[in-house]
């Protein structure tokens, strides 16, 4: 099995990773916070090193990105897992596990449950695969569907060959990942699309996380490939125009007016039932927006 990068060993066999800004300990037998990486022994496993979830041929605007190579196609592979504990996930079935497992149907333990919900697609089968869409417009891979950078090892592994292979390699991601590898990866990373949930530390800390580390994800990210930034608006949550104008102002002022920044509908899903985004919100946060920045998008309408 496929040792983890980034973690420290401890007493009693507990381990502690740090991969992201949680740093779990871990105890033998039990995983982190993201559901895929595992002590076992005394060693942390990725859980999800080899598997997929899903593969997909999409537009590159779907991602979203519509100002790195518009109008071409990109293999989009995931898996299972994520480091943040969003209640209105759009992507819950496979970003939160947990969730699932408490179906009858679904085994009890994360290692019978990934290779459950996941298939084996080795790394020289992913260069095969986005080789094979080549014709189809295909300029590389993107990592999404679920976070990405709880996959590191086997990210690691594959943006690098994909690089050789002069393929484009794309995240879309939440941005909670500690530094380290954040910038071990980043050479091999052309475009990024990082969700920023809102900005407001009360909110993260709602998701179990916090908004500096994503914010330094964005502006380290920014300085090295190409940076969209995604903020899935949610009704009576992240819409009022203060918390906007914070974003947008912060987006101006340290990515600069030229990033392009995408407001995403929300629709119900996992554990919120609200109706969906009203379109006044969507209106209002575009204009608010364009005040500074120059390329404002409306998705998920």
């Amino acid at each position: 099995m496929q040792a983890a990068d980034y973690y420290v060993e401890l007493e009693n066999d507990k381990v502690r990773c740090d991969l992201c800004p949680h740093q779990c300990l871990i105890h033998p037998g039990h995983v982190g916070i993201c559901f895929v990486r595992q002590n076992q022994n005394g060693r942390l496993v990725p859980l999800t090193y080899g598997r997929v979830s899903s593969v997909h041929l999409d537009p590159i605007e779907k991602k979203p990105l519509h100002f790195f190579h518009p109008g071409t196609t990109i293999l989009s592979v995931g898996s299972v897992g994520c480091n943040l504990a969003c209640q209105f996930c759009q992507n819950w079935e496979i970003a939160k596990p947990k969730d699932l497992i408490k179906k009858e149907s679904a085994p009890a333990d994360p290692p019978s449950f990934v290779l459950d919900a996941t298939r084996a697609l080795s790394v020289d089968d992913l260069l095969s695969t986005a080789d094979k869409y080549i014709g189809l417009g295909n300029i590389g891979v993107a990592f999404t569907y679920n976070e990405p950078f709880i996959w590191f090892e086997y990210l690691l592994e594959a943006t690098r060959a994909l690089k050789e292979r002069g393929l484009k390699n794309i995240l879309v991601t939440n941005g909670y990942v500690s530094e380290e590898p954040l910038r071990a990866l980043l050479p091999y990373i052309d475009a990024m699309n990082i969700d920023i949930k809102a900005f407001d530390k009360s909110f993260y800390q709602k998701l179990g996380g916090e908004l500096e580390p994503v914010l330094r994800c964005a502006e380290i990210a920014n300085a090295e490939c190409h940076v969209e930034i995604t903020n899935l608006l949610i009704p009576e949550m992240n819409t009022d125009e203060e918390k906007i104008t914070m974003l947008v102002d912060w987006i101006a002022d340290t990515l600069g007016p030229k990033t392009p920044l995408h407001f995403s509908r929300y629709f119900p899903a996992r554990r919120f039932n609200m109706p969906p985004t009203p379109m006044a919100d969507l209106d209002l946060a575009r204009k608010v927006a364009e005040r500074r920045l120059k390329s404002v998008v409306i998705g998920n309408v």
